[in-house]
């Protein structure tokens, strides 16, 4: 071998023993400092989104007519509709409503909207009159 590559070869190892002896030191102890009042405002906002029936949020309703019709709209709902927003059946008097979704604004509310016109073309968002 010639002189030039043993040297390459014996800096190659060395420089591979380094970066492996200190490729392991990868351990520690990650500490979190965070304000005491954040769980208790978490605690309020899942508190404030349990409220249903607010009537500053909005809906969607996807389906108004017979019982036999919301269950069947649901149902088709359920299969073509992805994104967490689950159906209820609302009777109001003579139809059967399937509303979709609780969203705070009216941008969240469109932009749910604009997919699941995809599947029910006369869908509107709308807010719940107070009970």
């Amino acid at each position: 071998m010639k002189p030039l590559n043993l040297k390459i070869s014996f800096l190659s190892l060395i420089t591979f023993m380094l970066i492996s002896v200190h490729g392991h030191s990868q351990q520690g102890d990650v500490t979190i400092n965070q304000d005491k009042h954040i769980t208790v405002l978490l605690d309020l906002k899942k508190e404030m989104n349990k409220n249903e029936a607010d009537p500053k949020r909005y809906k969607i309703q996807v389906y108004s007519g017979n019982r036999a019709g919301a269950y069947a709209a649901q149902e088709e709902y359920n299969k073509s509709v992805s994104g967490g927003w689950n159906p209820s059946i609302q009777y109001e008097t003579p139809n059967f409503k399937i509303w979709v979704g609780n969203f705070r604004t009216r941008l969240e509310a469109d932009r749910a909207l604009k997919r699941i016109k995809r599947t029910f073309p006369h869908a509107f968002i709308f807010k719940p009159k107070k009970s």
